[in-house]
């Protein structure tokens, strides 16, 4: 069973649960990261997640998430997830928003509530997305889901609609990116 690391108000690991009991209208503070893969030219991997998925079926988001399981590296718990979802393997994994934490509820109630680190990571093979994770992926370049994303015209999960304005503000070329410090994690990154 996949276990996730709860958390206190301060990102500090107060224990673990099982991954399927904790999305619910009272979803506890857990862990949690998110990615976004470019390829060499600096186009983004887009996903639309599986319709069976728990929580916001069927909604385009950035490329792939998870939970690290307790005591993984988040960089393995990335390229785990990258594999299992969508066959990927990458180049790189990069630390780019350290402390990113959202919360956001579902129509039917469902809670997400996430201290969720955000990385990128360049990949220059073709997905291959596994039918449970992901019904539909497909590159499209930074500037113009920037565009659509801050424009309504594409509407996103509401972590990768918070996470695009502030990856934005890193500059317009995401490969250029500058990694932040893995200090800056939550303390919880090491329980």
């Amino acid at each position: 069973m996949e276990q996730v690391v709860l958390l206190d108000e301060r990102g500090r690991g107060i224990g673990t649960a099982d991954k399927a009991t904790v999305h619910d209208r009272d979803t506890p503070l857990h862990l949690a990261f998110s990615c976004y893969v470019f390829d060499p030219a600096g186009a983004l991997l887009v996903t639309r997640r599986a319709r069976a998925k728990r929580t916001w079926p069927g909604v385009v988001t950035n490329s792939c998430c998870g939970h690290p399981a307790p005591g993984e590296p988040f960089a393995s718990a990335v390229t785990r997830r990258l594999r299992d979802e969508l066959d990927l393997a990458v180049s790189s994994v990069d630390l780019l928003l350290p402390r990113f934490r959202y919360r956001a509820v579902m129509p039917n109630g469902v809670v997400e509530n996430e201290l969720c680190p955000v990385f990128r990571a360049v990949a220059d093979t073709e997905p291959r997305p596994a039918p449970a994770e992901v019904d539909e992926s497909g590159w499209v370049s930074w500037p113009l889901f920037v565009s659509m994303v801050r424009g309504g015209e594409l509407a996103v999960s509401p972590w990768c609609r918070e996470q695009v304005d502030q990856l934005a503000a890193l500059g317009p070329d995401p490969l250029a990116w500058t990694a932040a410090e893995p200090g800056d994690l939550p303390q919880a990154a090491c329980f």
